[in-house]
């Protein structure tokens, strides 16, 4: 599947430091690129049934400005992203609308591409319809029955000849996942997520209530595919970790996402993987915030979005509503106002007034430019702090700094705004 065009990045003179970042895993700060010269990254994709909102745009421009410290570094990366264009709630949305599913998906993955290619995200080399992967995650679901991961649970609503719906058992641990590794939570705790999130703990037949679907029977009137498993379509879970194996190899370094996809999603994906490549899905499992929206976190379901398109149709500037998300930690949570495209329009414009003097002649050297630069560096590598970054620039702007073509192409290198 295609992605979408590649924003043009600027090549600073030197490298910066290899970034390090947070581990939800672990619960601190790593290089997880273990030395190696290549970075890879996978992160979860969009369900196309609605439009981008600014959970997802905050999310891919983390992962974004993660990618460019990587590449400032020296590193080469590899970049897989999914779109999970066949599963509920886009069939639920498709039936509620009178749309066939299809189109609906293409719709809207193609709104998410032109909304990707506004806020300069750098593309996915890899970007992976799990429509055209339906083949790969049967075989490996198959690989998985044969192994004793996977088992049975009939099923009466099937339709004939289809068979029995296939389920994951998490109690089969080996050296490279156990239930719980990746999310750190009770078992309370994760029977209430699994069931808020996809997961069905109340699924009579099941071995554990926290088993995860790996294959659904066809059911009538739902989309599916003849396979080696038989007729039906793939679990969610297993789709994120088929596709990052064959796409990246594993361990991926990150595997990044939502912070609402710690538990069920990434949990069972990296017991997916470790039952099929044993090996870890990923050297770090990196998550951002939630952002809320008139008191409660944006979404889908409740419908208090804010949408990336809204603010473009609007008017708005792209480089101002990527400035405004950057300007907050991406592992925070926090709340959006309408003030914070407001400011962060004030400050492109200080931005732009200072950068356009780039190319005046200066009679003192550019020392301050390379320590800014530096600085820049530092707090992007530093688990992507771009708002100590904004401040950097800002700090540099009220100093006075002089503004040389290099520091304008770092800013945008590092942050991906381009000013001037």
């Amino acid at each position: 599947m295609r992605s979408w065009p590649t924003p043009d990045l600027p090549d600073v003179p030197g490298n910066g430091p290899r970034p390090r970042v947070h581990d939800t895993a672990t619960g601190h700060p790593i290089d997880p690129t273990t030395g190696d010269d290549r970075a890879t990254l996978y992160v979860c994709g969009i369900t196309p049934y609605d439009a981008t909102h600014l959970g997802h745009a905050a999310t891919y421009l983390a992962f974004d400005t993660l990618g460019r410290a990587w590449r400032d570094a020296g590193l080469d990366v590899a970049y897989a992203q999914n779109a999970t264009d066949v599963d509920d709630p886009l069939l639920e949305r498709a039936t509620a609308t009178g749309v066939d599913w299809r189109d609906l998906a293409e719709s809207q993955i193609e709104l998410f591409r032109r909304d990707m290619e506004a806020l300069r995200i750098i593309p996915p080399e890899s970007y992976v319809a799990v429509t055209e992967e339906v083949e790969r995650i049967a075989e490996a679901v198959a690989h998985l029955e044969r192994s004793g991961h996977g088992y049975r649970v009939a099923t009466e609503d099937s339709i004939e000849g289809a068979g029995d719906d296939v389920y994951f058992d998490v109690q089969r641990a080996n050296e490279h996942w156990t239930l719980g590794d990746e999310s750190r939570l009770d078992r309370e705790t994760m029977l209430a997520l699994s069931a808020e999130r996809g997961g069905d703990p109340d699924r009579a037949g099941k071995r554990d209530p926290l088993d995860p679907l790996l294959w659904r029977a066809a059911r009538a009137g739902e989309p599916a595919w003849q396979t080696v498993v038989g007729e039906g379509r793939p679990g969610w879970h297993i789709e994120c970790s088929v596709i990052a194996g064959d796409r990246l190899g594993a361990p991926v370094s990150v595997q990044g996402g939502g912070s609402d996809l710690v538990f069920p999603h990434h949990e069972m994906s990296a017991g997916h993987t470790a039952a099929l490549a044993h090996a870890p899905l990923a050297n770090a499992y990196v998550h951002t915030g939630m952002i809320a929206y008139q008191g409660t976190k944006i979404s889908k379901s409740l419908g208090n979005l804010v949408t990336v398109r809204g603010l473009l149709d609007d008017g708005a500037d792209p480089r101002a509503i990527r400035l405004a998300l950057l300007s907050h930690r991406y592992s925070d949570d926090w709340e959006w106002f309408d003030t914070e495209l407001e400011s962060a329009v004030r400050r492109l414009a200080t931005w732009d007034a200072w950068a356009s003097v780039a190319d005046a002649p200066v009679d003192t050297p550019d020392t301050d430019a390379a320590a800014t630069i530096a600085r820049l560096r530092e707090r992007v590598a530093d688990d992507l702090d771009t708002p100590g970054a904004v401040a950097v620039v800002d700090s540099a702007v009220a100093a006075g700094v002089h503004c040389t073509p290099t520091l304008v192409d770092a800013v945008d290198a590092l942050l991906g705004v381009r000013i001037g």
